[in-house]
């Protein structure tokens, strides 16, 4: 027996508490833009939560009603998604979420992640500005990043070199 057509994981739960569940977290995460959970919780809510931006940039009321029914809990997440979250997300197609592991958990040894959404201030990680992974366009972008450092190195150098020479006349 293989996998075919599982499409989800169970996360050890019957499916009105892992709905339960997961509104809860998409409630949160939103709210917060930012939470920590077990790896697997975070993948599944990966799902919703990028769903749940879909629905906010579509902006309608079917989608407001729709998002408000089936997932949010509260209105001032409600009202989180229809305008910053739509607004910030406007010119992106997908991937609105990332999960990055953090550490293993004491009391049960459960592999914990942070879910965030991507493109906020404070996240964890800055957003890559190209969507290609290839590893010369990454060493070209570096050499950039050192160039213009080195240059404005140069501009406080030649700045303190002119206030030195004002202080001598």
């Amino acid at each position: 027996m293989g996998k075919h057509g599982i499409s989800l994981r169970k996360l050890g739960r019957d499916s009105a508490h892992r709905w339960a569940m997961l509104r809860t977290m998409a409630d949160q995460l939103i709210q917060h833009e930012r939470i920590e959970t077990t790896v697997p919780k975070a993948k599944e809510l990966r799902r919703v939560a990028d769903k749940m931006i879909t629905l906010g940039k579509e902006g309608t009321l079917s989608a407001r009603r729709r998002a408000a029914k089936a997932i949010l809990r509260t209105d001032a997440s409600l009202i989180k998604l229809f305008g910053p979250l739509a607004e910030r997300y406007e010119g992106r197609s997908g991937g609105y979420t990332r999960v990055t592991q953090t550490r293993i958990r004491v009391g049960d040894a459960a592999k914990m992640a942070y879910i965030e959404y991507i493109d906020r201030v404070g996240e964890l990680r800055p957003t890559r500005s190209s969507g290609k992974r290839n590893s010369d366009d990454d060493d070209d972008n570096n050499g950039k990043v050192a160039s213009s450092l080195s240059a404005t190195e140069e501009e406080e150098e030649e700045d303190a070199g002119e206030e030195s020479e004002k202080k001598k006349e």
